[in-house]
C-alpha cells in the first residue's frame, strides 16, 4: 500500500492510494493515524468498503510531508560503503547517529531556503517510518515494527556542520529536509533486496546508490536505536546517503540559488525541491 498525508481544499487528511486517487482515512495525517493501535485495520476496512465518490482525484490532492509530527527523527550518517570511503573514513563498527527535530522536515515539493549558509549539500536517503513501539528490540522485532518507507533528502549546511566536531547544527535548520511523497508499506518494498536511491541536480545525476550496500540495514538500525531510546509509531529514521555528495567532490560543489534538486526512490516516488539562497542583504532589499 501507499499511504499519504494530503491537502484537499482547506483540510488535510491521511489517505491511501487507490485507483483514481486517494481514499481519505479517519485521521488528519499519517502521524495521527499511526498513533492509533488499530491503524492497519482502519486502512483495510476503508479500502474494502469504499465507493468511487469517496475517492479524491489525484489532480485535487496535494501531497504533504507524510508524518508531520514525529516524536523522534534519528539519522544515520555514513552508512553506504562508497560514501564512507569518499569522506575518508573507515567502515564503522557501530552506526553514527544524530538527531533532527520535526521542524526540520518539509513537504516533498517545498522550496528549501537558506539565509545563513552558502554551503548547502544534498544527501538522498531512504527513510523508515516506525509503526509499533520498540524498546530493546531484536532485528526480527524491529523489522516487524516498520510501518513503511519514504524518500528524504538530508540537505546539510556544511559550513555550520564543520564548526564543531558535532554535526547537529548543520543538520537541524528548519524546513530543510523534504520527506515523501508517500509511505510505502513493507509488503511492496524490500530495501534488503535492493532499491535505488537517486539524486539529480538540474537534471544531472549526482548520486545513485543501492540499499543492498547499506552497512546497517533498516531493521538493524531500529534494533540498535531501540536499545537506548524508545521508538514510537510515526518516528522517522533516515538510513544514510550514498556517495556523490558535493562535499566529497574535487573541487567541492554546493547548491546555488535556483537549483532544482530531485530525489527519487523507484517504487516510492520523487521529491522535487527548488533551492533558494538568501543573504541578509538580499532579504533587507526585498
Amino acid at each position: 500500500m501507499k499511504l499519504a498525508t494530503i491537502r484537499h481544499g482547506a483540510t488535510t487528511t491521511a489517505a491511501v492510494a487507490v485507483n483514481g486517487g486517494y481514499l481519505p482515512l479517519p485521521a488528519r495525517n499519517l502521524s495521527e493515524l499511526l498513533g492509533t493501535p488499530e491503524w492497519k485495520h482502519l486502512v483495510r476496512v476503508a479500502t474494502s468498503s469504499h465507493s468511487s465518490p469517496d475517492v479524491i482525484p489525484r489532480t485535487e490532492a496535494t501531497l504533504l510531508n507524510p508524518v508531520p509530527a514525529p516524536a523522534k527523527v534519528i539519522c544515520c550518517g555514513l552508512n553506504y560503503a562508497d560514501h564512507i570511503l569518499e569522506m575518508g573514513r573507515d567502515l564503522p563498527e557501530y552506526p553514527t547517529l544524530f538527531a533532527k527535530f520535526a521542524d526540520t522536515l518539509t513537504d516533498p515539493d517545498a522550496e528549501i531556503t537558506s539565509e545563513h549558509s552558502q554551503s548547502l549539500d544534498w544527501e538522498a536517503e531512504l527513510a523508515v517510518i516506525v509503526g509499533t513501539t520498540l524498546r530493546d528490540a531484536d532485528e526480527a522485532e524491529a523489522a516487524a515494527a516498520i510501518a513503511g518507507y519514504t524518500v528524504a533528502n538530508d540537505v546539510s549546511m556544511r559550513d555550520w556542520q564543520s564548526r564543531t566536531l558535532q554535526w547537529f547544527q548543520g543538520k537541524a535548520f528548519d524546513a530543510t529536509t523534504p520527506l515523501g511523497p508517500v509511505m510505502v508499506t513493507p509488503d511492496e518494498l524490500d530495501p534488503e533486496a535492493g532499491v535505488q536511491v537517486i539524486c539529480t541536480l538540474n537534471g544531472e545525476e549526482v548520486q545513485r546508490g543501492n540499499t543492498m550496500t547499506l552497512v546497517f540495514s533498516c531493521a538493524r538500525l531500529l534494533s540498535y536505536i531501540s536499545t537506548f531510546t524508545t521508538l514510537r509509531p510515526g518516528d522517522v529514521v533516515l538510513t544514510g546517503t550514498p556517495g556523490g555528495v558535493g562535499m566529497g567532490m574535487v573541487p567541492q560543489r554546493f547548491l546555488r540559488d535556483g537549483d532544482l534538486l530531485r530525489t527519487e526512490i523507484p517504487g516510492i516516488g520523487t521529491l522535487t525541491n527548488t533551492v533558494r539562497i538568501r543573504t541578509r542583504a538580499t532579504i533587507q532589499s526585498v
